[in-house]
């Protein structure tokens, strides 16, 4: 059922194209990477401050300079969000594509989805346009013979082109003329594919087209291969970047593993130099240029007027005098990069949890960066929202008890400023706090919870923490050092910390487990921390857990015999100094 066509370049292509290169380029976000799909879900982009737009408009300016058309294969979820910049591509003549709804590989998916992803983002592209879109390009990483199938659905759905074939290493081995553009038949459909170009070494074939492989291979290396294959092929070459790959400055995703971060990160600072001199050796035309098509004439309608278009549903919401106050409590140190990102975390939360009425609480803890400034820079205007400072770094947990003793409701959330834990969830967690109930804390090891991309080591450490805080306490819960909990003011009012950090986290609950309170488990999903770094000393806080373990234990043993207080000051005093003075011997 499928044919192609076995010539190298169709006679019709050659000339004068001999000349005349493609350039591809993508236009996506620097979270929305194909790199990052396993640690950034979908849900989370909008958290993220985004800089496609100063990223698109540096890369057409580039192209202005140089006087190059090229092809944008663009997300039909930013032609969504934001026509604007898909329409100025189209204002500076490029050529706007297809590049699928969402950056999600094809592999896996049926035809059917495959189809549907493709169609829903054409819509969206053509509506941001007004113009025709011919052509595509699938995310893949790798695209071997198995992967054939998905250019039969292309080719059904009526697009002149497609750019997804990468023949990378040892794929098509067989048959060596797929590296160079050629027809795909499937049925009475023609599709031209234009492969991702490839130098063919040792029967290996390396790619040298662009994105992560420029910035791997050695520069000069790459352009040399490159000018060989102009000087003995007659098919272009066909390269492409991402407009991310110019912003060096862009926020790093310090939570992805090792490997990932070198992909996506190194040499970043030296593309806008290296592209500058591709751009001055080789003549570049978009894909649709090459082939000698005219799609000004191409229009589609235009997208339907606002009073036409279907408005959002109503919402009926609760009536301030009527909403349920609570505090949000997010302590901070040094935590100027991810403020942003909680910021616009934080304004999803506001409009989720409409039934309730929100304030705001900030602790900055003694922060040595720009974190204070930009509290007041991006939350100071927010309605119900209060900024307060220790002079020195006291802790996690002494910054969530300034908090509490610092909040005007009864109902007080703490969370972490990371957003490791999902702020939406307090939506469920807040109607938990009952009559009875004085603390409901998240709980990723609860069966139902989950965890992902946290470091098998650190997951290890921390439940080996809660397996002997079960055996201390009174309570048996799954999780016992979480900071995203909610707290009943009243039952937190009077509780004294001995250790301000993250090792209080864990001393709070078990203040309250002595007293008989009750303790409710919600089970919640635990994730990497995206941008940054943690700042609790693995070593240390081991240590400090041994010894409020250890304290714990003494107190609620000795209470049971109705020892006297101060004998229990004395004897958990001791434990505990034993335990800090060994681990700040091993720190």
């Amino acid at each position: 059922m499928d044919s192609l066509s076995s010539a190298p370049l169709p006679r019709e292509l050659v000339s004068p194209a001999q000349t005349r290169h493609v350039l591809t380029i993508s236009l996506e976000d620097y979270f929305q990477v194909l790199t990052f799909r396993k640690l950034i879900p979908r849900e989370q982009w909008t958290r993220f401050d985004t800089r496609l737009e100063r990223n698109t408009l540096r890369v057409l300016d580039l192209l202005d300079r140089f006087g190059i058309r090229a092809t944008f294969f663009v997300l039909g979820w930013i032609a969504d969000r934001r026509p604007d910049i898909v329409r100025e591509v189209t204002k500076r003549g490029h050529e706007v594509a297809n590049k699928g709804y969402y950056p999600t590989s094809f592999r896996g998916s049926s035809p059917e989805e495959l189809r549907d992803n493709l169609t829903r983002s054409r819509d969206a592209l053509e509506t941001a346009t007004g113009r025709k879109v011919v052509g595509c390009r699938i995310p893949q990483t790798r695209f071997g013979p198995e992967d054939l199938w998905a250019l039969d659905v292309i080719a059904e759905e009526n697009y002149l082109y497609d750019s997804s074939m990468v023949p990378s290493f040892w794929s098509f081995r067989s048959e060596p003329w797929r590296r160079f553009v050629h027809q795909h038949k499937y049925g009475d459909k023609i599709l031209w594919e234009f492969p991702i170009t490839t130098y063919r070494f040792l029967g290996c074939n390396l790619p040298i087209s662009g994105g992560n492989y420029i910035r791997q291979f050695p520069t000069k290396m790459v352009r040399r291969l490159a000018n060989r294959l102009t000087q003995n092929t007659s098919s272009p070459l066909v390269m492409y970047f991402h407009v991310w790959e110019l912003d060096p400055e862009q926020v790093r995703i310090d939570g992805a593993p090792a490997l990932s971060r070198i992909r996506h990160y190194r040499n970043l600072d030296q593309m806008a130099r290296v592209w500058e001199e591709y751009f001055r050796t080789y003549h570049f035309v978009s894909i649709a240029e090459y082939m000698g098509l005219d799609l000004t004439g191409d229009q589609v309608p235009a997208a339907l007027p606002k009073e036409a278009q279907a408005t959002t549903p109503y919402v009926v919401q609760s009536s301030p005098e009527t909403r349920t106050a609570v505090t949000v409590v997010v302590p901070c140190y040094n935590e100027e990069r991810i403020l942003p990102y909680l910021a616009n975390t934080l304004r999803s939360v506001r409009e989720s949890l409409d039934e309730y009425k929100l304030n705001y609480l900030f602790v900055d803890d003694g922060s040595s960066d720009q974190t204070q400034e930009l509290l007041h820079s991006l939350f100071a205007s927010w309605e119900n929202c209060k900024i307060v400072r220790h002079p020195r770094n006291l802790g996690v947990a002494a910054a969530i008890m300034t908090g509490i003793r610092s909040a005007d409701t009864e109902i007080v959330c703490s969370i972490d400023c990371d957003c490791t834990y999902d702020p939406h969830a307090l939506k469920e967690m807040i109607p938990k706090l009952a009559a009875g109930v004085d603390m409901v804390t998240a709980s990723p090891y609860h069966p139902l919870g989950q965890v992902r991309n946290v470091p098998g080591w650190r997951l290890g450490l921390s439940k080996v923490s809660s397996f002997l805080y079960r055996r201390v306490l009174r309570q048996k819960l799954y999780t016992y050092t979480s900071c995203f909990r909610v707290y009943r003011k009243a039952a937190m009012r009077d509780v004294e910390l001995r250790n301000g950090h993250f090792i209080g986290v864990a001393e709070m609950l078990g203040m309250l487990d002595l007293r008989r309170a009750q303790i409710v488990e919600h089970p919640a999903t635990l994730e990497v921390r995206l941008i940054g770094r943690s700042k609790m000393k693995v070593v240390k806080a081991a240590a400090g857990h041994l010894a409020l373990m250890a304290r714990l234990l003494l107190l609620r043993l000795f209470r049971s015999r109705h020892v006297d207080a101060s004998t229990l000051v004395r004897i958990g005093s001791a434990v505990s100094l034993m335990f800090i003075s060994h681990y700040k011997d091993l720190s």
